[in-house]
C-alpha cells in the first residue's frame, strides 16, 4: 500500500503542468534577474532608456555641459551580441550569472516587443 501510495504522489509530480511558462520565466528574469532588472536601463520595451543626466567641465570652452548616459536598445541585437553583452559585462552593465538557458529564454522574451512594430 504504501509503495502504490509513492508512487501516485510522484507520479502526480510528473504529470503536472510547469508551473510558471517560459514567457513568464523570461518576463521574471527581465524586472529582476539578481538584482537590478534589465527594464530599470533598458526600458519596459527593450528599447533603451536614460540612466542619468549628469555634467561635465570643459576645459577647453571653460564652462560646464550637460551629458547622458543612455542604455541601448536590445531587443534588436543578434543572439551572440546578446549572450556576449550578458557573459561579458564591461562598463556599467553589471554581470548578472545567468545560465545559458536564461539568457536564451530573455533572448526570447525581448524579441517579442518587436512584434509589436
Amino acid at each position: 500500500m504504501k509503495f502504490l501510495y509513492i508512487f501516485l504522489i510522484t507520479s502526480t509530480f510528473l504529470l503536472a503542468e510547469d508551473f510558471i511558462t517560459k514567457l513568464e520565466y523570461a518576463k521574471m528574469l527581465y524586472q529582476n534577474p539578481r538584482g537590478i532588472g534589465c527594464n530599470k536601463c533598458h526600458g519596459d520595451k527593450a528599447d533603451g532608456g536614460l540612466i542619468s543626466k549628469y555634467k561635465s567641465y570643459d576645459k577647453k570652452n571653460k564652462k560646464y555641459i550637460e551629458n547622458e548616459l543612455r542604455a541601448p536598445r536590445i531587443n534588436n541585437l543578434e543572439f551572440g551580441k546578446f549572450r556576449s553583452a550578458l557573459k561579458e559585462s564591461r562598463g556599467i552593465m553589471p554581470s548578472y550569472f545567468l545560465t545559458d538557458l536564461e539568457i536564451q529564454n530573455l533572448y526570447e522574451y525581448v524579441k517579442t516587443f518587436n512584434k509589436d512594430k
